[in-house]
């Protein structure tokens, strides 16, 4: 299962992290949870947002087509799948409107709150409401973030929801690779970074903002990156600890140490070479 996972891609990623924030969802119906475009505000919602849903729906469905029959042995252009945007209702648009209104407030969680954020309760991942025009041409709630049950009489849920296999084996996966690149596979404590990086993952997998990019994969590889960085760095101060009481009893450091040493002296024989000539 592991190999066919191509956590390099993404679209993939995208969508399992799409999975996995729906858990902790509720929805009116089952075609709710599927977002053409996702705005900051319902008052964004007019004329060239419409439009602008439209086509990315068109483009959605033109893709699931074009993959539908591709997996029928059929073959086909991804032009030949096109979809007229004019021709999608604006009954089926859903909207994710990111917003913190169904959040509970969480006084004193931070000494100096600055943003809407810090007086709410703290979250996995940034909260949001999907909206659909009715019949009647009016936009109504149809989706909650981290809520259970009805829209109006659901309640706040936390912790109702978990992140998927597939989304869970991609963050091993890309720990796994990082872990072999020249720059950290040497180190001695190799399985203590990438272990750090998983849990990393785990914990702020889910926080990626669609709205603000469509790149999960950078924004995985700086938390992995910085994950193992700080690793090294508290491997390093802890072993100039033990070199510096090794010194003070006079006993050899390491051979890190040793060789810094020497490498340190040799620096210094040049420069007093340099100067005499």
């Amino acid at each position: 299962m592991a190999r066919k996972i191509n956590y390099l891609n993404n679209k993939d990623i995208l969508k399992e992290i799409h999975k996995s924030k729906t858990t902790f969802c509720s929805f009116v119906s089952d075609n709710d949870h599927r977002f053409d475009l996702i705005l900051l505000s319902i008052d964004k919602i007019n004329i060239r947002t419409i439009a602008e849903a439209k086509r990315a729906q068109a483009k959605r469905l033109q893709h699931i087509d074009f993959d539908a029959r591709k997996l029928a042995g059929e073959k086909v252009k991804l032009a030949e799948c096109a979809v007229d945007y004019r021709k999608v209702k604006k009954t089926d648009l859903v909207f994710r409107i990111m917003t913190f209104d169904h959040i509970p407030d969480e006084p004193g969680r931070k000494k100096t709150p600055k943003t809407v954020a810090d007086h709410k309760v703290k979250l996995n991942f940034p909260p949001f409401q999907h909206y659909r025009f009715n019949e009647h041409n009016e936009l109504q709630c149809v989706g909650k973030s981290h809520w259970t049950g009805g829209m109006e009489n659901g309640g706040f849920a936390l912790r109702d929801g978990k992140a998927t296999t597939k989304l869970a084996m991609m963050w091993m996966k890309l720990c796994d690779r990082y872990a072999t690149r020249g720059n950290v596979r040497g180190y001695t404590y190799n399985d203590e970074m990438r272990g750090q990086a998983i849990l990393q993952l785990a914990q702020i997998g889910l926080q990626f903002d669609e709205s603000k990019s469509d790149n999960p994969f950078a924004y995985y590889t700086a938390a992995v990156t910085n994950s193992f960085v700080r690793v090294i760095n508290i491997e390093k101060r802890a072993q100039n600890i033990r070199d510096d009481i090794l010194e003070m009893n006079d006993m050899n450091p390491s051979f890190t140490r040793q060789n810094m040493g020497e490498w340190e002296a040799q620096q210094r024989r040049e420069k007093i070479n340099s100067t005499k000539t």
